[in-house]
């Protein structure tokens, strides 16, 4: 049963009784493993050679597995939107910090030992650019990404910022249709307008996914209409425009030989996907372990790319090239589980305490203070002084203006 759409604030999903849809955790969990695919098996870095003499069938599957990325964004359109309902601005802060950073540091420090000890792949560069990764914000000061995948962290980053505000102003149907329609303009005219600044919020290749996955969650929370239907069909075409580029982009010179079709029917099945779970034809899915496979997918997608690529350099001629990559990947999975149960929960939990007491001190000490009692009965006499005052002005006031209508009799009678 769907809702009818309201004109305010509506309960969050929680507050409705919905089941958590663990199809959306399986689907964050493949979309991981494509990204892992796409760097392992297709990139020349830990190997030395071109992989693609490590298994041709392997590589060409793997070659579009960047598009794990477009789905990443594709979810966290539809669940920003499901977590944000109901909720404040200082709630939406807390969850975004207490979610993104606890792994990411933990990331940022392995990545950079590792980089330190064996710079076999890459070096760490510098302290400083070590510690300005710490802070997430490194492209927005020039700074080089630590590890090539935290270039998509920027673009969530941008996404949060922008739709705090309809948090700020209280998520509702209508402000999210809104959003979604004015961020489809920015994007449209921002390569058209002379401005850096409206390009870099637009994220005009990447925007389409966000805002279908949002229209997406409209539909699962209400019903589909026609105006939705239109939202996504826009996005997608938009989406698939930008396809081109993304495959250059990823493919480097074998874009030049590489078909695209691959990725449009990739994007198509992303999007099938996603109106599907909206839809609710995968609400009866209630495989827990899904849960835990998705709690894997953050640090997964984090630790993978560096640290495995400088295994592989290391172990390359002494492993077999299966068995080494079969490792490497479990490794992974192995760590990545142990950041989720022992950073993730308590350093989330740590930041989300911190951050709320924080904000209970910034409401209290907002609030105006109450006057002192001394002040208040002066503020009382005060009063009564300025009403007798205002009564004596009142009563010469309509002094004069009788003496002033009696003379205008006087003249009148005199005419």
């Amino acid at each position: 049963m769907r809702l009818v759409a309201p004109d305010g604030p509506a309960p969050s999903e929680s507050a409705l009784g919905r089941p958590r849809l663990y199809v959306l955790d399986g689907l964050r969990f493949v979309a991981a493993l494509m990204v892992l695919g796409y760097h392992y098996l297709t990139l020349r870095d830990g190997w030395g050679d071109d992989p693609q003499a490590f298994s041709p069938e392997l590589y060409h599957v793997a070659q579009f597995g960047w598009l794990g990325v477009e789905v990443f964004f594709l979810i966290s359109g539809f669940v920003i939107c499901m977590s944000a309902w109901g909720r404040t601005l200082g709630d939406f802060v807390k969850s975004r910090v207490s979610r993104l950073y606890p792994a990411y540091w933990v990331a940022v420090l392995l990545t950079a030992s590792v980089l330190t000890l064996w710079p076999r792949v890459r070096s760490a560069d510098s302290l400083e650019t070590v510690l300005t990764n710490l802070t997430m914000l490194q492209q927005g000061v020039g700074v080089s990404d630590l590890d090539d995948v935290y270039w998509s962290l920027f673009i969530e980053l941008k996404f949060y910022l922008l739709f705090a505000l309809v948090v700020y102003k209280g998520v509702t149907y209508r402000r999210c249709v809104l959003f979604c329609g004015l961020w489809t303009v920015a994007g449209v005219v921002a390569y058209k307008a002379d401005t850096s600044f409206l390009s870099v919020w637009a994220i005009a290749p990447y925007s389409p996914y966000f805002i279908a996955g949002i229209a997406f969650y409209l539909m699962h929370r209400f019903r589909p209409t026609m105006l939705l239907w239109a939202i996504v069909a826009v996005e997608f075409l938009l989406a698939q425009h930008y396809v081109k580029g993304r495959v250059v982009m990823n493919l480097g010179d074998k874009a030049a030989t590489a078909h695209d079709w691959p990725a449009r029917i990739g994007v198509l099945l992303a999007f099938l996907l996603m109106a599907a779970i909206a839809l609710g034809l995968f609400d009866g899915v209630r495989w827990r372990w899904l849960s835990r496979a998705g709690s894997l997918t953050y640090p997964l997608y984090l630790l993978h790319m560096y640290i495995g690529f400088t295994l592989i350099a290391l172990l390359r001629h002494r492993l077999p090239a299966p068995v080494l990559l079969m490792s490497i990947i479990a490794l992974m999975l192995v760590l990545s589980y142990a950041v989720n149960r022992w950073v993730e929960r308590s350093v989330g939990a740590w930041l989300r305490d911190g951050i709320d007491k924080g904000l209970q001190e910034m409401r209290r000490g907002s609030r105006a203070a109450p006057p002192r009692p001394g002040a208040r009965r002066a503020g009382r006499q005060g009063v009564a002084r300025t009403a007798e005052d205002e009564g004596k002005k009142s009563l010469a006031c309509a002094e004069q203006v009788d003496r002033t209508e009696k003379e205008s009799d006087r003249v009148g009678t005199l005419s």
